[in-house]
């Protein structure tokens, strides 16, 4: 069975949705991982010094997608209010689809905005495709 699982992602697309509304596709996508701090503190028992370990704040890692650069502005005109000064934070979700359309999986985020776009490197020598880049900040990840 795990075969069938991992053949399901074989060829997946993800999508960016904001507050519901799906503003792009992409063809990768990074960074859905969050970790939590480990913290430790001593204690004796029974004359032993004992070290315990209790979670800590969880960090939620930047997602970043990443597509052949398109005439498709919403994820560029998402990030320009950033560069106006004024940073619309929105909760959003990276939806995996298969091949055939179905949604296989979702993440939510929280009070995400967009710290980072890249349309790519221009090599006039070469017909590799431009990869537009758009990297998502955000302030909490959950699997839906």
């Amino acid at each position: 069975m795990a075969n069938d699982v991992e053949e399901e992602f074989l060829g997946s697309q993800f999508a960016l949705e904001i507050e519901g509304v799906e503003i792009a596709r992409f063809s990768g996508c990074s960074g859905l991982s969050y970790s939590t701090e480990v913290v430790e503190y001593n204690e004796i028992v029974e004359g032993k010094l004992v070290t315990h370990k209790r979670p800590g704040r969880t960090k939620y890692d930047d997602i970043v997608l990443k597509r052949g650069l398109s005439a498709d502005m919403a994820a560029i005109d998402w990030y320009q209010n950033v560069q106006d000064g004024e940073v619309q934070r929105q909760n959003g979700s990276i939806v995996v689809y298969d091949r055939a359309g179905n949604e296989l999986a979702r993440w939510n985020f929280e009070r995400g905005w967009p710290s980072k776009w890249s349309g790519g490197d221009m090599d006039a020598g070469t017909d590799d495709i431009m990869i537009e880049e758009l990297t998502i900040t955000h302030e909490l990840l959950m699997k839906a």
